[in-house]
């Protein structure tokens, strides 16, 4: 017997008395409903893995066949469908017994519910065992993998008309002031995104040189100024360039002048210098520099930070999205790919954060005679298109014209943004000491 067939047979029999028998009674009354109701099938989202047992799970998978057929889902339907598998499910007796215990359909999705709950717990401790058992980081990822699989699994209920209409309500009548996301830090990109609403994967794409690193530090500063809690991956540079970048703009130091701050610096910059590092020094903003990161390392600190402030404005920035490790097997790239940024979605929404993942562009930009990005330039642009909930493309004219009137000009094009509307935000981009304000 192996390992898997093992602990099931250990859950299917050597369960906890109590929790058996509710687990029992709930598969019964789901089965028992659809016998009383044939359509309520069509509402459940149960497979038949989801059942405890090996007998209810043939049922379960006879019901469903005789729905794939157009049949009527009876106790003669199901004895045919059945067959000589008919023994081996307790008989005509053990169906009739199921068929008239369930009074009524009012309360299947509460017994659907505990289902789900104790199929999630059997499978995340079969997978801890496979993990305690060999040790190995494929077990490991395996793991962790079924963990977030479970927390995705189930039914998510969604709000009464009323509740919807309560909430707008309110919104007629109240200062949402306090609802709306974290401050960008720019009047004119609060005024088109409202700032960065919880739960929201930002993408934040440009061609190299662009200042998309630059632009992202500026958003993390911002949010720190006003008291806020950042947690900025960088996958490329260490923390000590990122932080240099930062105590440059904070003290308007000409940003080439850090290569060789003791020859370079005069005494106004050292002054500006020290009282930049003070001020950072008092910001909850935490770089990790680790140049191998996966998503399961960046949910971890996420996990953290949000246990250890709880009520704080928080925002994650990530730099960047193809540098992110990749795990499992993949067929192709754009597949591990859409993976990742399905992955960093949900831990938004789970953890009710904004994240700004920063991206590539495809050098296809470079073919054109407009250089202004558009969403297709994304790399892999399929998953992170559906994925995302804002695209920000930046796009710096004097990058490619040296004459441009425009020399200092960063144009933030809203590619998309499911809740709010789309366009261009211009910011002036004093380069040389990595700061953008507004026009």
């Amino acid at each position: 017997m192996t390992k898997r067939a093992e602990s099931e047979s250990q859950y299917q029999h050597g369960y906890p008395y109590k929790a058996e028998n509710e687990l029992l009674k709930a598969e019964n009354m789901v089965l028992g409903a659809v016998f009383l109701e044939p359509k309520i099938i069509n509402e459940l989202i149960l497979e038949h893995r989801h059942f405890s047992t090996i007998r209810n799970q043939k049922i379960y998978q006879a019901m469903l066949r005789l729905r794939e057929k157009g049949r009527p889902i009876d106790i003669v339907t199901m004895i045919a469908e059945l067959g000589d598998e008919l023994g081996n499910v307790g008989g005509v007796s053990y169906l009739t017994s199921v068929a008239v215990l369930c009074p009524t359909t009012a309360h299947v999705e509460h017994y659907q519910e505990i289902v789900l709950e104790h199929f999630k717990i059997r499978e995340i401790k079969l997978a801890a065992a496979g993990f305690c058992h060999n040790g190995t980081p494929e077990e490991a990822e395996n793991l962790y993998q079924t963990f977030i699989a479970m927390q995705e699994l189930g039914m998510k209920r969604g709000r009464s008309k009323e509740d919807v209409l309560l909430e707008i309500h309110d919104e007629l009548y109240e200062d949402q002031a306090n609802r709306r996301g974290v401050n960008t830090g720019f009047v004119s990109l609060n005024r088109m995104t409202g700032g960065w609403n919880r739960g929201d994967l930002v993408i934040l794409a440009a061609r190299p040189s662009m200042g998309k690193t630059a632009f992202a530090l500026n958003l993390a500063m911002n949010c720190s100024k006003n008291g806020g809690t950042v947690d900025f991956f960088s996958l490329e540079m260490p923390d000590i360039q990122l932080v240099k970048r930062m105590l440059s703009s904070i003290s308007a130091i000409d940003g080439a002048k850090w290569r060789d701050a003791y020859h370079l610096f005069t005494e106004r910059d050292q002054t500006s210098a020290e009282q930049a590092m003070s001020l950072y020094l008092k910001w909850n903003i935490q770089i990790h520099d680790q140049s191998r990161q996966t998503v399961a390392d960046i949910r971890a600190r996420i996990q953290k930070t949000r246990r250890q402030f709880p009520d704080s404005e928080y925002l994650v920035v990530i730099d960047y999205l193809q540098l992110i490790a990749q795990t499992g097997k993949h067929d192709r790239h754009d597949l591990a790919i859409a993976a990742i940024t399905k992955e960093l979605k949900q831990i938004a929404r789970q953890y009710n954060v904004p994240i700004i993942l920063l991206s590539q562009l495809s050098r296809g930009v470079e073919q054109r005679m407009d250089k202004r990005p558009i969403m297709s330039d994304l790399r892999d642009s399929g998953s992170i298109e559906q994925d995302a909930d804002v695209i920000l493309l930046l796009y710096r004219d004097e990058y490619y014209n040296t004459d441009s009137k425009g020399s200092n000009i960063i144009e933030i094009d809203i590619a998309k943004q499911r809740n709010g509307p789309v366009g261009i935000v211009k910011l002036a981009f004093e380069k040389e000491v990595g700061r953008f304000v507004e026009v």
